[in-house]
């Protein structure tokens, strides 16, 4: 039996739950909520859990409650708890230097300034684990100043138009995370890498 490991970054609470820092959770909310799946909090693992199966693989999915910059708390005691090879992870994250609606699956790198991403690569001491950066789009300017307001950009709540491209972003991620177990791993990276939120 295979076992897939998904792992959101975002923030816990109502607070955040709109967020574009909260990419990650959204998304595997969607998916869950595809397969009538709930999130269910395990303390032992610092994150909400969500289980079930797509055609012979187990979807382990997780939403840590350790706060974006501690996630690599959560990603430990997960790979403490479930004793997995780091090749069964996949991270789903924001990126600010990506363009909204662009999606880049890596096998490795470094955290590109993610705390999120950077706390996870401390506590595994390795760079080599899979992540799908999810991009929001770079902040606005602050006027008049020549620096980019990053806080309130990546902590502001997704506007309407906002949603609809990610919603598709979303149906095109999960499409490709149902596949893991059946399509080539590169097939599923050109398929994600080269997505184009304006084509019908």
């Amino acid at each position: 039996m295979n076992e897939i490991f998904l792992i959101g970054l975002g923030n816990p609470g109502k607070k955040y739950s709109k967020s574009r820092h909260n990419i990650g959770f959204l998304l595997l909310e969607s998916l869950s909520k595809k397969y009538n799946s709930n999130f269910l909090l395990k303390e032992k693992l610092k994150s909400s859990c969500s289980e079930f199966q797509i055609n012979d693989s187990t979807f382990r999915l997780f939403l840590p409650n350790t706060y974006m910059n501690n996630s690599g708390d959560a990603v430990r005691a997960i790979v403490d708890w479930y004793k997995i090879n780091l090749d069964q992870i996949f991270i789903i994250v924001d990126d600010k230097d990506l363009p909204l609606g662009k999606i880049r699956f890596r096998k490795k790198g470094s955290s590109g300034g993610h705390n999120g991403l950077k706390s996870i690569i401390e506590q595994l001491q390795t760079q080599n684990f899979k992540r799908i950066r999810i991009g929001i789009g770079s902040p606005p300017l602050i006027k008049g100043k020549n620096n980019f307001n990053t806080i309130s950009h990546v902590l502001g709540n997704i506007s309407i138009e906002e949603k609809s491209i990610l919603d598709k972003v979303y149906t095109r991620v999960i499409k490709s995370l149902e596949q893991l177990n059946i399509k080539k791993e590169e097939f599923i990276i050109n398929e994600l890498n080269s997505f184009d939120k304006d084509q019908p």
